[in-house]
């Protein structure tokens, strides 16, 4: 029968060793000490994977639905685009440009009644906005096709329209920055739109702030003859600041190319800045945890100096007793990482059940949406993460068990049975 190398048969043995009656009364004790090490170690790696994970999710979602919206790649002009028909041709047929659709963007005072709100007005084209964008599938009410020129109709955000009560065939007032000169003054552009449609990204902030409008309206009411820029979507999203600097090599250089990262730059830094630091608390937390193990590995060399030393008259070497209380903390390491990585993995590919669960049993709302950019907690499991996770506990775990296992092979057998 294959046999274990010693160091390995006695560590592994340390580490399960149960209460006797007559010899090491604590090693039950020992024995709990070791699983609460572990268990630390677990709940740590599993923490940091789920906080990990929702970070990632939570960004990667607020992302999809921005971009849902927002455009990959935009190129803009102050006093409107002119001749824009032959520069979407040109930009359409440069490398991973995959669809170009005309925009005007501009930002208005809705009302109705006696309320009053804030929006963004964007100005689309019905038959090309679906190569740029998912807004012709997010209409709850209505239809993008509804957006005719000159029938002066406006599509609003779901949340917009619940705020000033406007549903489908209501009247509202828009009001631009754009004032006519009368013989009173200057008086505010105000024009009154018909409601064609409810939009509804499940992103809070444009759902509570967007206005769509054909863009030949948006154009009008703004007193513009073309589109204020061109609205681009390319193959891959990440690469749109490297299309973005393509694209501006190729257009006017009187024109602004910007893509969604740099529209959307301080969110995206703080939620990466919020992720490093969730990282280094959580860290903290393994490495408290990991740490534990010096005290169970000094109190098991405490219990086990008998052993120790009728180990070394026997002709065991220094080495080959620091290798046993080696063996012992890196098991313990091990399992814990394992264990705490098999938690985490459990916990963040279930969390769109968990969190539910959660609610429902405690009635409270962790992601209001009025608050939130979105209301259900996400996760997106990265492989990198995880392994980096559990190859830094089990690193922890392996410095954690260096001066105990030192401090055995320094054991004197003559001191050590002095006593016994």
């Amino acid at each position: 029968m294959l046999r274990l190398p010693i160091e390995l048969e006695i560590g592994l043995r340390y580490t399960r060793s149960k209460r006797r009656k007559t010899v090491g009364k604590h090693d039950g004790f020992l024995s709990f000490i070791s699983g609460i090490s572990t268990a630390g170690i677990a709940l740590g790696v599993a923490s940091l994977i789920v906080v990990l994970s929702v970070m990632n999710g939570f960004q990667k979602d607020v992302r999809d639905r921005m971009l849902s919206v927002l455009s990959h790649v935009e190129i803009t002009a102050p006093d409107g685009l002119a001749n824009w028909e032959p520069l979407a041709l040109k930009v359409a047929a440069q490398p991973h440009v995959v669809g170009v659709a005309p925009m005007v963007a501009s930002q208005g005072l809705l009302s109705r009644d006696n309320v009053m709100r804030g929006v963004a007005i964007r100005g689309v084209s019905p038959s090309e906005e679906g190569k740029v964008s998912d807004l012709p599938k997010q209409f709850v009410a209505g239809s993008i096709n509804d957006l005719t020129p000159g029938g002066f109709g406006v599509a609003l955000g779901a949340q917009l329209a619940a705020l000033v009560g406007a549903h489908v065939g209501d009247r509202i007032n828009l009001i631009v920055p754009e004032s006519d000169l009368t013989p009173a003054g200057a008086m505010p552009r105000m024009r009154t739109l018909q409601v064609v449609g409810i939009v509804d990204s499940g992103h809070y902030e444009f759902d509570s702030s967007l206005a769509i409008m054909h863009w030949k309206d948006a154009a009008a009411l703004l007193r513009l003859h073309d589109p204020s820029g061109l609205r681009v979507k390319v193959d891959d999203m990440q690469r749109a600041p490297e299309v973005a600097n393509e694209l501006a090599a190729v257009v006017p250089q009187a024109l602004w190319v910007t893509d969604w990262s740099r529209s959307n730059r301080n969110w995206f830094a703080a939620v990466q800045t919020e992720k490093k630091m969730m990282f280094i608390i959580l860290t903290l937390i393994i490495a408290v945890a990991a740490f534990n193990l010096v005290s169970t590995l000094v109190m098991t060399v405490n219990e086990k100096q008998a052993d120790i030393a009728i180990l070394r008259t026997m002709g065991a070497s220094p080495g080959l007793i620091q290798r046993i209380f080696l063996v012992q903390g890196l098991a313990i390491g091990l399992l814990g990482s394992l264990a705490g990585v098999g938690l985490g993995l459990l916990i963040a590919l279930n969390i769109d059940v968990i969190v539910p669960t959660i609610e429902a049993i405690f009635r409270v709302r962790f992601l209001p949406r009025d608050v939130y950019f979105i209301s259900e907690l996400p996760s997106d499991v990265r492989l990198n993460d995880v392994v980096t996770v559990g190859l830094m506990a089990f690193g922890l775990s392996v410095l954690a068990t260096l001066y105990p296992s030192r401090r055995a092979a320094k054991v004197q057998p003559a001191e050590a049975l002095r006593y016994e």
